[in-house]
């Protein structure tokens, strides 16, 4: 795969400008995220525009707005949604959360964000990866993400997070203070029997019992053969699968 774009089947990333490339992470968020009922999504550090993109894809109605800080990604997001067959249904907005608050947005039925999480890790050696993952962890705490989705989700609207399980224990403990609470658990693992690498978790106002189910990325067999779980999801999007 060349490094500045990525070829879905019926779109295109360009991501020269993009510090944070697409990668099987986001695929996942956006090919699992619940979007039953979606008539207004929010898709929070949007970068390439990726998961809005997949959410235009996915639902045919659903008006979108993305916010991303980094203004290169964001004029690369908007171009991106530009070039798709969604273009009248997504609007890239380059600011802050923060600023994003300010302008006072309507609520919202869905929310996805794969939230920064290298609060604790080493800088890259890559200058712009390594600005563009500790920037967006200042400004994008677990703190005003469960905030902004407290205020701005509608009443039984769903919040979606992608983080390994550590963070997203702790996400959960402060999503709660807010109001919000864990109703669905994706448990992503890259083969049978390995530790989970990744959680997506779906929020709502309302408690529930909490779903969960998993996902095996490659088969017991072959390291480099995707499993049937991992193909279906992602068969409308992978060229080859």
């Amino acid at each position: 795969m060349p490094n500045d774009y990525f070829q879905f089947q019926q779109f295109r990333i360009e991501q020269g400008a993009c510090a944070m490339k697409v990668s099987t992470d986001a695929c996942l968020l956006g090919a699992a995220a619940d979007l039953t009922g979606a008539t207004r999504l929010l898709d929070i550090g949007t970068g390439t525009g990726l998961l809005a993109l997949m959410a235009a894809q996915r639902h045919p109605t659903v008006a979108i707005e993305a916010v991303e800080i980094d203004a290169a990604a964001a004029t690369q997001a908007a171009a991106n949604a530009a070039a798709s067959p969604w273009a009248g249904r997504i609007d890239v907005r380059a600011m802050s959360l923060a600023d994003y608050v300010a302008t006072r947005p309507e609520l919202f039925s869905h929310i996805v964000c794969n939230p920064p999480f290298f609060r604790q890790s080493l800088r890259s050696p890559d200058a712009a990866r390594s600005t563009a993952r500790h920037e967006a962890a200042d400004s994008l705490s677990f703190e005003a993400l469960a905030a902004f989705a407290a205020d701005f989700l509608s009443p039984v609207g769903l919040l979606t997070v992608l983080l390994p399980p550590p963070e997203m224990r702790a996400f959960e403990q402060v999503a709660a203070v807010a109001g919000l609470h864990a109703t669905t658990r994706l448990v992503v693992r890259h083969r049978p029997g390995s530790k989970a690498l990744r959680h997506i978790t779906g929020f709502r106002r309302e408690a529930a019992v909490l779903r969960e189910t998993a996902l095996i990325i490659r088969t017991a067999e072959n390291d480099a053969e995707y499993s049937a779980d991992f193909r279906a999801l992602l068969a409308g999007f992978y060229l080859a699968l």
